[in-house]
């Protein structure tokens, strides 16, 4: 991620006046396209290849395990998980930046890991919504950013209004499994009947599987033929 002879000049000019410091090795920020993540952090961010469940992705202890407990206690509506790496350091820095402090340059790069994993064939991307109230506070939708680029590369078009999020919910961060559940139960609606479409759910961060769950019971339930589900990263669920 070299950039041009005009980016680097940029950044140069934007630190020397605005200087900032990577948040992961603390660093200088040395170029505005990943800021404030330097280039060699961000460049290092790494594909998650360890064991995993090889339906929801959850990392394993063990590489003789392929399924992990949820997933055996009760089988998911949608057909598999992918992510590209792990929610930590540079990629969790990324998203956070993204999400919370409306760094929305990152959203192209975030993309670009989601393309360079292998993804299915599918007739449609779907972004996994935001609430109403939650996309007027934050002004925009981080995972709809992220798909707008996986489209552009992959020539899958984005169906951002075809699954909504019909009422507002609590931060999942800090409910346990039981909360995060009934916390979403009912929250998301899809707008139209579908007819055995396959489609990609996309979403920036997948911990406990909860969303991609209810989003994919949704779509499962309006017509759809398979729901995969893609993310830039996977948190541990415990």
């Amino acid at each position: 991620m070299q950039g041009t002879a005009a980016d680097r000049i940029a950044s140069t000019l934007l630190n020397l006046i605005y200087p900032s410091r990577c948040p992961v090795c603390e660093g200088p920020s040395d170029s505005y396209r990943t800021a404030p993540i330097c280039t060699a952090c961000f460049s290092g961010i790494e594909r998650y290849e360890g064991p995993s469940c090889a339906v929801c992705f959850e990392p394993l202890a063990s590489e003789h395990a392929s399924t992990c407990g949820s997933c055996l206690k009760q089988e998911p509506p949608f057909s598999r998980i992918v992510s590209y790496g792990l929610h930590t350091g540079a990629l969790r820095a990324a998203i956070n930046f993204l999400k919370f402090y409306s760094t929305r340059r990152l959203a192209r790069h975030l993309g670009n890991l989601v393309c360079e994993m292998e993804l299915p064939r599918v007739d449609c991307i779907v972004p996994v919504p935001m609430s109403a109230r939650g996309l007027r506070e934050r002004g925009f939708n981080q995972t709809l950013l992220i798909g707008r680029t996986v489209s552009k590369k992959t020539g899958v078009p984005v169906e951002a209004g075809l699954l909504i999020k019909v009422r507002d919910t609590l931060p999942q961060v800090g409910l346990s499994v039981r909360e995060r559940l009934k916390n979403l139960r009912g929250a998301f609606k899809v707008n139209e009947k579908l007819t055995g479409e396959k489609i990609l759910l996309l979403d920036d961060v997948v911990t406990t599987a909860t969303t991609a769950r209810e989003c994919s019971k949704a779509l499962m339930k309006a017509g759809a033929g398979e729901v995969v589900v893609a993310s830039v990263s996977r948190a541990p669920a415990r």
